[in-house]
């Protein structure tokens, strides 16, 4: 029996370890450029283990093409582990820097205020401008860069998403 796939899509997320060399990050890359897969978003970072680099990818596609995409990643050489993770059975959070003019002491205690619905922090403060720090889902930090789009938003510099399994899993369970 055939089995159906849903053709919508959704954003998934590729949990990849991969021994930590040179050219290691672009390797992967290549593969996604090469196929002509779009990324959201990808974030690097060494893991707990030396030797050992995570790479996140962000994804907007289907079902059938995630586990497409994942088979292709795990046959590269680097590759340890790769593992698919979708909203409902992963934690994704992000980090968001994001740049306020401020020109009166009431622009600078508005946008203090907006913060601090958000659990956003100020980590920069000057006469000119206000800088604010917001960790957070993709969603939150969307809806506080919507809210302050009344301001004049001088710059923005968001991290892509990182992501992990909930539960007790863990990706290391397939390296």
């Amino acid at each position: 029996m055939k089995k159906e796939f849903d053709s919508h899509k959704k954003r998934y997320t590729l949990c990849i370890l991969v021994q930590d060399i040179p050219g290691v990050l672009s390797q992967v890359a290549r593969l996604f450029s090469r196929k002509g897969y779009n990324i959201e978003s990808i974030v690097s970072g060494e893991t707990d283990r030396p030797g050992i680099t995570r790479i996140s990818i962000e994804l907007l596609t289907d079902e059938r093409l995630i586990d497409q995409i994942a088979a292709q990643c795990g046959k590269l050489l680097p590759v340890l582990a790769v593992r698919v993770l979708d909203s409902g059975n992963s934690i994704r959070r992000e980090i968001a820097l994001i740049k306020i003019r401020t020109r009166t002491r009431d622009d600078r205690e508005e946008i203090i205020q907006i913060a601090n619905i958000f659990r956003a922090k100020i980590i920069d403060i000057c006469r000119e401008s206000l800088t604010i720090a917001v960790f957070g889902t993709p969603a939150k930090n969307k809806a506080l860069i919507d809210t302050l789009s009344d301001c004049e938003i001088l710059e923005i510099a968001r991290s892509g998403s990182i992501a992990m399994e909930r539960g007790p899993g863990s990706i290391y369970a397939d390296a």
